[in-house]
């Protein structure tokens, strides 16, 4: 019996906050979504500023909105989504099927993955268009704020890929190997043996007394 599946002990055991709280996953979701906060609030709450020649608000971003709604697109999403899978590694050790156990490890994989390329693109565009914007009546500080922490973020979820990715690998080693009815494996050494039939076993050999029972009325007088 497995004493572990998908990087997690089986169900049954007690929640440990402290080991939770230790876990590099648990250190590594809370800083994504400290870093997404910080990238879509400073986004909303700085972003769009109104120059003085404009009536209507711009993005920090040399006046991109597209590059502004990327951005807090991103963050909201990333913050959701630490959330849900830090409720997730919470409840994990309680999940006892091993197909459910894989579908989050699953989707972990896959989200980290899609989001550390997100947050990749993020960065990209974000700085270019800093790099572009003239005029001082942009907040410099806070962009440089929302530019430095995309590119934590890119570290952060990639880490978190690869951590899933680990769990995963773990976990397909242990559960890939499907039950298989002897019976019906042809890779087994030793064919398994025929039922008997009414007509008796295959291979029945006649005892040598027959002739003797044949013959019940006749005397056979013993040999000396």
């Amino acid at each position: 019996m497995q004493s572990s599946a998908f990087g997690a002990s089986l169900a049954g055991g007690a929640f440990d906050l402290e080991s939770f709280i230790k876990q590099p996953q648990t250190i590594l979701r809370c800083l994504s979504w400290l870093f997404s906060i910080v990238v879509f609030a400073t986004i909303t709450a700085e972003g769009y500023v109104n120059p003085t020649t404009e009536v209507e608000t711009k993005c920090m971003f040399n006046g991109n909105d597209s590059a502004c709604s990327y951005g807090v697109g991103i963050g909201i999403l990333a913050f959701l989504a630490c959330v849900i899978f830090l409720i997730l590694d919470a409840y994990f050790p309680q999940i006892s099927n091993a197909k459910e156990r894989k579908y989050i490890v699953t989707g972990d994989l896959v989200f980290s993955a899609a989001w550390t390329f997100l947050w990749f693109i993020c960065f990209c565009v974000l700085a270019n268009q800093w790099s572009n914007t003239t005029g001082s009546s942009f907040p410099g500080d806070a962009a440089r704020a929302v530019v430095a922490f995309s590119f934590f973020s890119i570290i952060t979820w990639a880490l978190l890929s690869y951590f899933a990715f680990g769990r995963y690998r773990q976990g397909v080693s242990e559960f890939d190997q499907e039950y298989r009815d002897p019976a019906n494996d042809h890779s087994t050494p030793f064919p398994p043996a025929p039922y008997p039939s009414s007509s008796g076993p295959a291979g029945y050999q006649q005892s040598p007394f027959t002739q003797s029972q044949d013959q019940p009325g006749e005397y056979q007088p013993p040999a000396y």
